[in-house]
């Protein structure tokens, strides 16, 4: 069975195309039914609209954020989503919003959680002399970064990174790891 999945972005959206190009494969238990997000003017809603995908963009700019959730959340429903895929959204999901789609939204993280949870991941790894940084994808719930894991990838920290160099490699296994995992979870 096929699952309807919503994204939702704030920028280029390079995961959301890495998901996009694994729902196209054969075997792929999804279809990207809409991609949305909180800032109408993010690179990824025009790559989005050009392969197809319907998009949907509300900026929370002015508005209580019950109310902007409300939008974002009948927008989904509209779609008929059945799941929710964060990449690089960058806003909070209140409690309520979460507690809507309880056990439906998936996240990936730039680290190999339960470290480094919330930002600079990268900086952070480095600093405290990890060998390893990467990325994971976890079930969103109301603590932050603190769902259930259900895969990572690990990536060498090397002697002279910076936080971009390990970055953009980390990026490169997100995008490998994150149409795995989501279509593994949709299976289960």
């Amino acid at each position: 069975m096929t699952r309807k999945l919503g994204i939702l972005i704030s920028g280029r959206g390079s995961n959301m195309q890495a998901l996009v190009e694994g729902s196209r494969r054969p075997d792929a238990p999804y279809t990207v039914a809409l991609v949305a997000s909180d800032k109408p003017e993010a690179a990824g809603l025009a790559w989005a609209a050009t392969h197809g995908i319907a998009t949907f963009a509300q900026s929370p700019k002015g508005m209580a954020k019950a109310d902007y959730e409300a939008a974002i959340d009948a927008a989904l429903r509209d779609a008929g989503v059945e799941a929710i895929a964060l990449a690089g959204y960058m806003r909070l999901l209140s409690d309520d919003f979460v507690a809507r789609w309880r056990g439906r939204i998936v996240n990936i993280h730039p680290s190999l959680l339960p470290l480094y949870k919330g930002l600079d991941t990268h900086a952070r790894a480095i600093a405290a002399g990890d060998s390893h940084g990467g990325c994971s994808v976890h079930i969103v719930t109301e603590e932050l970064d603190g769902g259930e894991v259900l895969g990572q990838a690990r990536v060498p920290i090397l002697a002279d990174d910076t936080p971009d160099a390990l970055a953009q490699r980390v990026l490169a296994e997100e995008h490998r790891l994150y149409p795995r995992i989501v279509a593994q979870w949709l299976c289960r």
